[in-house]
């Protein structure tokens, strides 16, 4: 089982996820998650983790970001997705194995490279703009 089905298994009883041919990425709406059918598996996984930060830290309709409320809720969201799929002892890990450069770090803990550079960042491992 891949990590992305193990993590559709965790949330099976509390969300409705469907694989559909969506314009966004994901999207999270009344306990249903979509994402977008034909995303590298890596990035499903990484998406699917942050639609599930916004089923459990956000409240409303975010979708507008020009409002600061909702865009501190979107950062609470990828926030979550980041410690729940990539928590620093994973990283540890990654390093400890090897991985020095972050195509690497990705392929090793199956993220995709721009999840992986935000939670380095949200961490204070990666300080680029």
């Amino acid at each position: 089982m891949t990590k992305y089905e193990e993590l559709i298994a965790e949330y099976e009883n509390d969300l409705i996820i469907e694989e559909r041919p969506i314009r966004n990425d994901g999207l999270y709406a009344d306990n249903v998650i979509w994402i977008k059918k034909d995303s590298p598996a890596a990035k499903k996984y990484c998406i699917l983790a942050e639609e599930i930060g916004h089923y459990t830290t956000t409240t409303g309709d975010i979708l507008d970001q020009t409002t600061l409320d909702n865009q501190k809720q979107e950062l609470k969201a990828r926030r979550w997705a980041y410690e729940k799929i990539l928590p620093i002892q994973a990283i540890i890990s990654a390093i400890q194995n090897g991985c020095y450069e972050v195509w690497e770090m990705a392929e090793y803990l199956d993220v995709d490279e721009p999840f992986l550079i935000e939670a380095l960042k949200h961490y204070g491992i990666l300080d680029i703009a």
